[in-house]
């Protein structure tokens, strides 16, 4: 969840980082009294998130600054909308302006994104979810706008849980230990609220890990006809999630296979910044 605590200290960094001494060009260019109105417009069509973030990049600055958002995060927008509106000292607009830009750029492009999966999936019945492949330090804001897009987010964190993968299950064979007693163990061990997923990259190893009492079985890098397979094995006996070569291609008949989740890491570690701009107005 992206709470105010973590966008004000998230984006206070940001703005630190941008302007540590502050801003010189403003500063020592534009004269103490002006004020100006910067529109955030859309130079393409998308769909919108970060508002409340660009908008602390701007209180952040100057508290005295105006701020409207004519939109909300998960609004779909045309080319050429007006999306926010900030209005008050000209210096500290354009302080602000580079980092509330590329906090919404960043995020709205990952709500787009996720709109295009969503919707290519519709009428599945599938979920289309985000995974730990995000930027380090901004997971929040990405999380956030795959939301926006009408997506789901996975675990958020290692602590949040169980999640066995490849490396984890070779380690367990090398130890020479059974997956399913393994299973059973650690959950004999941890809190009732504590979910458990395993990955799998072979329709043989699905047998262990539903004995284990896993809660959650993730199909890794599998054909369709073995996505269609696994669903069957499994027969509703834990969720099964299906990760590894989706694209905007292959996504809807991943989705058809049967399968609930489909996780995607493109959602944040390949999406582009949307192109939006601030145009500003001079008072």
């Amino acid at each position: 969840m992206l709470t105010t605590a973590t966008m004000n200290r998230v984006v206070g960094a940001a703005l630190e980082e941008d302007a540590p001494w502050g801003d010189v060009t403003s500063t020592t260019l534009l004269p103490a009294d002006a004020t100006a109105t910067a529109d955030l417009v859309a130079r393409e069509p998308g769909v919108f998130s970060g508002g409340e973030v660009f908008a602390a990049a701007f209180r952040l600055t100057d508290a005295t600054l105006d701020i409207d958002l004519h939109v909300g995060d998960g609004d779909e927008f045309a080319a050429g909308d007006v999306l926010a509106s900030v209005s008050g000292s000209a210096r500290s607009v354009l302080t602000a302006e580079r980092v509330g830009l590329n906090f919404t750029q960043r995020m709205s492009g990952i709500a787009t994104l996720t709109a295009a999966y969503v919707a290519a999936i519709e009428g599945t019945g599938a979920r289309i979810a985000d995974t730990r492949k995000t930027t380090p330090g901004l997971r929040a804001f990405e999380r956030h706008a795959v939301e926006s897009g009408g997506g789901h987010n996975h675990r958020y964190s290692l602590s949040e849980a169980v999640m066995a993968k490849d490396n984890h299950l070779a380690v367990l064979t090398r130890s020479g230990l059974d997956l399913a007693t393994a299973l059973r163990e650690a959950l004999s061990r941890l809190p009732h609220t504590t979910h458990v997923v395993v990955e799998v990259d072979r329709l043989d190893q699905i047998p262990a890990v539903l004995d284990g009492g896993a809660h959650t079985v993730l199909l890794d890098n599998f054909s369709l006809d073995d996505l269609r397979a696994g669903v069957a094995l499994i027969s509703g006996r834990a969720t099964v999630e299906a990760s590894g070569g989706v694209n905007l291609d292959t996504v809807g008949d991943i989705a058809r296979t049967g399968v609930d989740v489909i996780s995607v890491g493109a959602l944040t570690h390949s999406a582009r910044a949307l192109d939006l701009g601030l145009d500003l107005r001079i008072d």
